[in-house]
């Protein structure tokens, strides 16, 4: 079954839709037994970030369509934003 953005932005009003978006930069790394991944995307300062239980083909170049929602995160004592990614589609 696969998710619809419409439904879960209808759903949610804290999430954001993107389509198209081209990634500039993407880096996988081990957390536990998790993957986390790291998007940079064109024309956005701050990293799009998400879980998943393997390692993706990279994205870097492709366009990709996101449903994501904006998030802080303590690094250091530092405040950073990040987009939390929940769907995400090659576009």
């Amino acid at each position: 079954m696969k998710s619809d953005p419409k439904k879960l932005v209808e759903k949610n009003q804290n999430l954001i839709h993107s389509e198209l978006m081209k990634v500039i930069s993407h880096v996988q790394r081990e957390q536990g037994e998790w993957i986390l991944h790291s998007l940079m995307v064109e024309d956005c300062d701050v990293p799009f970030k998400f879980k998943r239980k393997g390692n993706y083909k990279s994205l870097k170049g492709a366009r990709v369509n996101m449903t994501y929602y904006s998030e802080q995160e303590v690094v250091a004592g530092i405040t950073f934003e990040v987009m939390k990614v929940v769907r995400i589609r090659r576009g």
